[in-house]
């Protein structure tokens, strides 16, 4: 058995939290943990577990890598990395292809969204283990989850017993209470368990011009490493991008279904996380109770992370507080919140993509101050970690190290950089900063010049495979 792990998407219902590069599977619950990692601990304890593929964006790979690095998981992990999304007919077509050639074509596959909570494990494994059976006489298994109240925001799977009758798209709320009465539908949870071997045969007889094209992508593309592979951008963009349940599931007659009663929730919406908080005398989910202030406040869901919210007179909100942006709404509207996300993009606001600290696969950054003419970040760079050698045309960097060492270079300069001391970088120079210590180096940024976006930037060598030249020179 081989987990499948598919991150991608942006969770656009969760903003300000998610964002395009800090999407979902990312979000951090109240036990510290991720939705992708307890994805990942959930795989490693599948039964016949071998190892674990994750299928990706470029973008978000080493935030990915660091996650699965924190949970001290042993098993061997593997990556598959798209340049840009193609929904996910395409995604797992591809891990099928990898684990055929590093696995077999009989090895199954148990592909989960990496963004979805599971609180029966004893039942996961039971349900996972009639699927299992059930992919090893040649069907195309999909988990069904039981549904306790009729919801809009989910397809349904007529059933009987093992057999599907039918796949049904998102109903209206009369019919999906129809279906919910019948005790004959179950909501499509997304989840599968086949041999890498069908779901390629089954493809190529229902999508074959996708399975072409998935072919000739996956040949030209280059692994990095051991099972890193790089999707090739130029043959990726001519696979046409569908969904497995349309492109295949709901096409094939080797289909199955697995009835499951599991604690399983896709926590799509703010008014379902915060759920997961704990909830005062007066109603009110409280994320952090004590940076939270109420008087005559009820029924309130309160994502308080970053600040004191303090709220008067005032029931049925939901607040969400980061560092750079605050969403207030009615409750009962957190379904529309990705209205929210799609205005915020639509003027291309910083909030829909990244967070002010972001991740980089050397560490992360964080903007603490902007103004006229500068910029204040705070780096943090990993042990055995490196920035890119690069130059900027349009900002000089002052940089002090308030913890570590840094090892700077800067043209044909190289020199060590000590706590509490500073260099200075002019614009133009090629320079570079590594960690060459055992813990982890954090230095005060300050820019200067006439341009301080992220795009002034020209890299000559870099150990992430990140492109060299992200904007001309002025």
């Amino acid at each position: 058995m081989i987990g499948v792990i598919l991150c991608g998407g942006v969770g656009s219902r969760l903003w300000p939290v998610s964002r395009d590069l800090y999407p979902k599977p990312f979000l951090k619950l109240s036990d510290g943990y991720s939705f992708i990692q307890k994805t990942f601990l959930r795989s490693a304890a599948l039964p016949e577990a071998e190892g674990i593929l994750t299928v990706t964006s470029d973008e978000t790979f080493f935030k990915v890598r660091d996650e699965l690095k924190e949970t001290a998981l042993t098993l061997e992990s593997g990556y598959i990395l798209e340049p840009f999304g193609k929904n996910t007919a395409p995604a797992i077509a591809m891990a099928a292809l990898n684990v055929s050639e590093h696995h077999s074509l009989d090895t199954l596959m148990m592909v989960l969204p990496s963004d979805h909570l599971i609180r029966d494990g004893e039942g996961y494994n039971v349900v996972v283990k009639e699927a299992m059976d059930l992919a090893r006489k040649d069907y195309l298994v999909t988990f069904g989850i039981k549904p306790d109240h009729a919801n809009t925001g989910f397809g349904y799977i007529e059933a009987d017993g093992n057999r599907v009758i039918r796949f049904v798209e998102k109903p209206d709320s009369k019919t999906a209470q129809e279906y919910v009465d019948s005790g004959r539908f179950l909501w499509n949870s997304g989840m599968f368990c086949f041999k890498a071997g069908v779901l390629l045969e089954e493809i190529q007889k229902h999508a074959p011009d996708m399975f072409e094209a998935i072919k000739r992508c996956y040949a030209s593309s280059s692994q990095e490493e051991h099972n890193v592979i790089h999707l090739d951008p130029t043959t990726f963009q001519t696979v046409p991008s569908n969904s497995i349940d349309f492109a295949v599931m709901e096409k094939t007659k080797n289909v199955a279904v697995v009835k499951c009663d599991i604690g399983w929730n896709d926590v799509g919406s703010w008014n379902e996380l915060c759920d997961l908080d704990p909830i005062d005398e007066h109603g009110n989910h409280i994320a952090d109770a004590s940076n939270f202030v109420a008087i005559d406040a009820k029924n309130c869901n309160v994502s308080n992370k970053e600040k004191l919210i303090a709220v008067l007179g005032v029931e049925n909100l939901l607040i969400v507080d980061t560092a750079d942006a605050i969403l207030v709404a009615d409750k009962n509207r957190s379904q529309d919140v990705r209205e929210i996300y799609n205005t915020v993009k639509s003027k291309n606001h910083e909030a829909y993509k990244q967070h002010r600290t972001v991740h980089r696969p050397w560490g992360s950054y964080s903007i603490l101050e902007t103004g006229e003419r500068f910029k204040i970040k705070k780096l943090l760079i990993t042990p055995g970690s490196s920035i890119s050698l690069q130059l900027h045309y349009h900002r000089s960097e002052h940089w002090i190290v308030v913890s570590g060492m840094a090892k700077v270079t800067c043209d044909e300069s190289v020199y060590l950089v000590h706590t509490n001391e500073s260099t200075y970088l002019k614009a133009g120079c090629k320079h570079r900063v590594s960690n060459p210590g055992k813990i982890d180096l954090v230095i005060i940024e300050v820019q200067s010049g006439d341009y301080l976006g992220e795009n002034d930037i020209e890299r000559f060598e870099d150990l992430y495979r990140r492109p060299f030249s992200v904007t001309p020179k002025r």
